[in-house]
């Protein structure tokens, strides 16, 4: 086996060796790494961030410590890739779980002490500011990166394992050839070099296309004196509007086009004429229609032009085929297809959905034909005059402690766990809370498998969109013996006056989706820490253990089950629990169709090469009932997919839900029978244990005994219809 453990630095205090892990906070994702200054390098090793059990010592834990350690361990991880790059060269073997069990070992601490400091920052950014946290992550993801991009490593791996190599090892060698392919590895020098300089000019580009949104986004304020325009906002929504947070009830109220606070004014916000002035200027940000100083348009062209050239660098054709190397769906054809059917459904169901609409609103008095920016407004009038939901009233049935001790109970029925919380662990703010895991399947069920932190009121990000992360702390590492950590932050507000926090249906949606992953990243059974947990699933499958557990949520047994009335702990109703999912199902037709536009646009603005208002209007009518209006330039602020991570990738979201109701369609065929549990193992068998070490594909085929359908989505959304067949899978 190669020595690869003679360059790594002696044991340091704060790293004990039970500490050392592996984490993944996001899903890998392959891009070129430009190599910034190093940090820490010589500087403290940051004792006191570790305890003697191998848990955070969160109230030692200090900026400094997290840069010095990061420094430190970034160099251990580079020396060590040059250790192996230099037995190679000499002409050492290729033993390929020595290396990647190596591997593991000497990027363990690394990514803990990433992981630590990323709890740190979402959960209190005055613990870790963000510039801070921007240093620690760049750091540690650039030498996490060495050993992918490696020229002399991926060389040797391309040649081949041994054949005793197990098929661990096989599918860490995949990743690791499709990460050298993607990060250049197989082009010449020149190439790999104009490769580096494209993509340091798309990273301008992209960075400059985010500033001129969020200028675009601060650069808006409309003020409201009149609290009867406000009267129907929820607290979240009054407290963010408001002059002074700490006295909502009193203006004016300031309302900005931070995402959250746009979709809240358009819900509850009486005046169409206030609606329709706000959601012009939130389709019309960073246009040449709002100010030519802020336009994106140029930036846009010039990403998919870099984009383009990237994939064609590469020996792809555009750059959605080249995202579809770490899609599960595999192709652009299979996705288009998969899209048709679902129109085949949603479409018609959109036309009726919007003509039952109109009709309920002409009923109320409306005196004019709805248009998108009336859409939510109307939806919330009839889903509270037509069936009695009012989300303010249902909130008051699920304070935070009931549902927290709900859908842990539910968890430990279905997966044959337990959930102890242990008080003594340090966290990093008082309200904060850790839980151990233990599994009565693993070989000593009274050992923990795993934990994890929760923290409720993030003190930072108090109204954002994303308002629930899973963060992985440490990755399961069998090669350093270590069990995986992980923190589930939210920002729900604190309890005030005695009274607990109270969910809103949103709010459920999210507990159980984040909770959900969380699981994924702890019951996993991988032999590695990068093909454990949520690591090495593809990009479209990485949501799906979140999203089964929010389709519990369908279940009217798992609503009463989580629920109580706040103050009189009455419970649910059983009436109006069968009711809640018309909050998922009502306008589901028009809702699918939206989710189906922006993938198809983002995938058709990633292939074709005509102007993007040009791909905008051919799609528009496609998917949508309602006219496009002349001035709207809604991609010119798409940060998420032309600033962001999700480039010919935003349609991951909905094939994620695609996968995860079908999964939950067995939950529900036996959500009254006896296999209720066992089907709950065999998921936990396969989805959960399984990780990143096999393709999500087979892992469904094992879950489920087939290839995955449309069909079972459709049905959670009430949109299926029998008489319109959907052809094959």
């Amino acid at each position: 086996m190669l020595n690869l453990l003679r360059l790594r630095p002696a044991p340091v205090p704060l790293l004990h060796s039970a500490f050392r892990a592996s984490l993944h906070t996001s899903e890998n994702r392959p891009g070129y790494i430009v190599l910034v200054p190093e940090i820490g390098e010589e500087g403290s090793q940051g004792e006191g961030v570790l305890k003697q059990d191998g848990l955070p010592a969160f109230s030692d834990i200090t900026i400094e410590m997290c840069l010095g350690a990061i420094g430190q361990q970034a160099s251990a991880v580079e020396k060590s890739v040059k250790a192996l790059e230099g037995d190679l060269h000499k002409g050492s073997p290729l033993d390929a779980a020595g290396i990647f069990s190596e591997l593991d070992i000497v990027t363990a601490p690394l990514e803990t002490t990433w992981g630590v400091a990323k709890a740190l920052y979402l959960g209190n950014s005055t613990l870790i500011p963000t510039k801070s946290y921007m240093n620690i992550h760049e750091r540690a993801r650039n030498a996490r990166a060495s050993k992918f991009c490696n020229p002399t490593v991926f060389k040797a791996l391309l040649e081949g394992l041994p054949e005793t190599s197990g098929s661990d090892e096989q599918r860490l060698r995949q990743k690791f050839l499709l990460e050298g392919k993607l990060n250049g590895l197989t082009l010449a020098k020149d190439r790999r070099d104009g490769l580096k300089e494209l993509l340091i000019q798309l990273g301008r580009e992209r960075a400059s296309f985010k500033n001129k949104v969020n200028m675009a986004v601060h650069s808006f304020g409309h003020v409201i004196p009149d609290f009867n325009l406000v009267r129907d906002f929820p607290p979240s929504l009054l407290e963010a509007t408001a002059r002074d947070s700490k006295q909502p009830m009193e203006g004016p109220w300031k309302i900005t086009l931070h995402p959250q606070i746009v979709d809240g004014f358009l819900k509850y916000c009486p005046e169409r004429l206030q609606r329709w002035n706000v959601w012009r200027a939130n389709v019309l940000k960073a246009s040449s229609q709002q100010d030519k100083a802020l336009e994106n348009s140029t930036h846009l062209e010039k990403i998919r032009s870099l984009r383009k050239r990237q994939a064609n660098l590469l020996g792809y054709s555009n750059f959605a085929e080249m995202s579809m190397q770490t899609k599960m769906v595999g192709s652009v054809d299979n996705l288009k297809q998969i899209f048709t059917k679902l129109l085949k459904f949603a479409g018609p169901a959109q036309s009726v959905e919007l003509e039952e609409l109109q009709n309920f609103a002409l009923d109320s008095g409306c005196d004019y034909k709805l248009d998108v920016y009336d859409v939510a407004y109307w939806r919330r009038k009839q889903l509270a005059a037509e069936h009695g939901l009012s989300e303010d009233k249902l909130r008051e049935f699920f304070p935070l402690p009931r549902v927290l001790s709900g859908l842990f109970k539910l968890s430990e029925e279905l997966f044959g766990i337990r959930i102890v919380e242990h008080p003594k662990a340090e966290v990093w703010h008082p309200a904060v809370k850790f839980y151990d895991v233990f599994d009565a399947d693993s070989a000593n069920s009274s050992t923990p498998v795993g934990g994890f932190y929760v923290d409720c009121y993030s003190k930072e990000h108090k109204f954002g969109r994303n308002n629930g992360w899973m963060v992985g702390i440490r990755n399961s590492n069998k090669s350093a013996g270590l069990t995986p950590l992980c923190a589930l932050i939210f920002n729900f507000s604190e309890p005030v006056e005695g009274r607990p926090p109270l969910l809103g249906y949103d709010d459920l949606q999210m507990l159980f989706k984040t909770f959900g992953s969380g699981l994924q990243h702890l019951l996993t059974q991988a032999g590695y820490s990068d093909l454990a947990g949520l690591s090495n699933i593809e990009w479209d499958a990485s949501q799906v253990s979140g999203y089964v557990m929010s389709n519990f949520l369908d279940d009217p047994t798992v609503l009463r089950g989580i629920s109580s009335h706040y103050s009189s702990e009455e419970p649910l109703d059983a009436g109006l629990s069968q009711k809640i999912p018309l909050l998922k199902t009502q306008l589901a037709g028009y809702n699918l169709c939206q989710d189906l536009y922006l993938a198809d646009l983002d995938l058709e603005l990633h292939r074709s090469n005509s102007f993007w208002l040009e791909v905008v209007r051919k799609l528009w009518p496609v998917y949508q009932c309602m006219p496009l209006d002349k001035k709207d330039a809604h991609p010119c602020s798409l940060t998420d997919i032309f600033a962001g991570d999700w480039a010919a990738a935003q349609f991951s979201h909905l094939y994620s839900r695609l996968i995860a109701a079908d999964i939950s369609s067995s939950f529900a065929e036996q959500s009254s029978g006896k296999d209720y549990a066992g089907v709950g193992r065999r998921y936990k068998q396969t989805f959960l244990s399984s990780g990143g070490s096999l393709p999500t594909a087979e892992v469904f085929r094992r879950f489920q005994g087939r290839d995955p359908s449309a069909e079972a989505l459709l049905k959670s959304l009430n949109l299926f219809v029998p008489s319109q067949t959907t052809d094959s899978n």
